[in-house]
């Protein structure tokens, strides 16, 4: 039996790569959700099986990254092959209000997570393969385009946290002989993003406000560039990297800049209108302290060692959005109209 233990299973990637595990035949993929008063897994309900069934695939534990006991515990429990750590405090702005928490949950989680697979490895004897989902928000100021090579320069908690975490998963690599990999993942979004990630909020902003629900979306920096890719298609590089004999850490993005104005313009454009300044509104509420102007990603290693290279168009992007969220508020008309490239 192959098995897989997923932190952040519920969030955009850990839904993906969810269905990518189960689509290559692993026996059980076990995730961890965060106890809460409301139902959040409405990103996996469609791979979820009542836990009553026999011959179950997907199976859900509560814990938390804040919870080394319980992380420990399930990692004995589980006994994975393999360990994708993709739960975090991912949200950049948000870092700021709540910076101790971030670094609790993003940076220091992982420390739990490693030390637990350090002593399982050490008293059973069985290897576990991890995966540790790094952020292109490490490289902050660093002049573009970034690679592993550059040299970090964070600009935001949540930037700092995934610093901490990247170092400690290459000191226990080193330390342990644990196999444990970084994934420097550059911006990835789709239909799964969460609602106040600034492209689902402008996709989404833009169908209420055709459905006549909203009248403005309301934004921060329009000037930031970002390096923006499918998410889909990086869950497929962060489970190529556990497939390698060795732990390597590797860059993935599209090697493309484009700034939110270009996302917002584009996104205006395909739902036909033409005027979208009329339409957004600056909030200074969302800008950063200290902004991160420009990531673009150098993929030379993933290109060749992974053999991984992005397939969907950033317009292609935008288009797959929007589409959705329209057919989301009852346009569907108006969705079908848009039409993709590839």
């Amino acid at each position: 039996m192959k098995k897989a233990l997923i932190s952040g299973i519920t969030g955009q990637d850990g839904s993906y790569l969810t269905e990518l595990l189960l689509s290559k035949g692993y026996d059980e993929v076990h995730g961890i959700i965060r106890r809460a008063s409301t139902f959040n897994t409405g990103r996996i309900d469609h791979i979820y099986q009542d836990p009553h069934e026999i011959g179950k695939r997907l199976i859900l534990h509560y814990g938390d990254l804040s919870d080394a006991s319980t992380l420990r515990k399930l990692i004995y429990k589980v006994q994975p092959d393999e360990f994708y750590n993709l739960g975090a405090q991912s949200h950049v702005r948000v870092s700021f209000d709540i910076p101790e928490y971030t670094a609790n949950v993003t940076g220091v989680g992982v420390l739990r997570v490693l030390e637990a697979i350090k002593d399982f490895e050490e008293h059973s004897g069985k290897k576990i393969k991890f995966y540790q989902a790094s952020s292109s928000e490490m490289f902050g100021a660093a002049l573009p385009p970034q690679n592993e090579d550059t040299k970090f320069y964070p600009r935001s908690p949540y930037g700092v946290a995934k610093v901490f975490a990247f170092d400690t998963v290459r000191n226990y690599r080193e330390a342990y002989g644990i196999f444990a990999v970084n994934g420097i993942l550059f911006n990835h979004e789709s239909e799964r993003r969460g609602e106040t990630f600034v492209t689902r909020k402008i996709t989404r902003g833009i169908a209420r406000i055709l459905a006549g629900l909203d009248k403005k979306i309301y934004l921060g920096n329009l000037e930031a560039k970002r390096d923006w890719g499918y998410a889909p298609e990086y869950c497929e590089a962060m489970w190529m990297m556990l497939q390698q004999t060795d732990p390597e850490d590797y860059v993935i993005g599209t090697g493309e800049s484009h700034s939110v104005g270009e996302f917002v313009e584009l996104a205006f454009k395909y739902a036909g209108i033409s005027n979208w300044k009329d339409y957004v509104g600056i909030d200074p509420r969302y800008y950063r302290p200290t902004e991160v102007e420009n990531l673009i990603a150098d993929t030379k290693k993933a290109k060749e060692k992974l053999g991984w290279q992005p397939r969907t168009k950033f317009e292609d992007l935008v288009k797959i959005m929007l589409k959705h969220d329209l057919k989301n508020n009852g346009l569907h008309e108006k969705a079908e109209s848009i039409k993709l490239s590839s």
